[in-house]
């Protein structure tokens, strides 16, 4: 399987067309942000790591026949998957309260959290 153009681009991975129109490859980056994006770096092997762990959640997840867009891991970096529509969702979890959480919402900065 190739890649063929970039079909987006984001803060983790980049997804790419292939030969089949109803599968592509998710290639995962090393670039991290923090306070939100005003703060960017690169951590060697990020991309590596995120694809490990995305791979075991998704047969997981496939293991109790919950369908995942997952087909198969590619290599270190890049995983093969179905295409799909995207509804974009993000969590954050933390330990203690800070940032975002702080500002929105009444919590004392660096109060432990349950």
């Amino acid at each position: 399987m190739n890649k063929k153009e970039l079909l987006y681009e984001g803060k983790a991975k980049k997804v790419w067309a292939t030969e089949d129109p109803k599968q592509v490859i998710v290639e995962f980056k090393d670039d991290a942000t923090a306070f939100d994006g005003s703060k960017k770096g690169t951590i060697v092997g990020k991309g590596e790591y995120n694809n490990a762990i995305s791979t075991v959640l998704f047969q997981y997840l496939e293991s109790y026949q919950v369908p995942t867009h997952f087909i198969q891991r590619l290599n270190e970096r890049e995983m093969l998957a179905k295409k799909v529509e995207i509804i974009q969702v993000e969590a954050v979890m933390r330990n203690v309260a800070t940032g975002s959480l702080v500002k929105r919402l009444a919590f004392a900065e660096g109060k432990p959290l349950d």
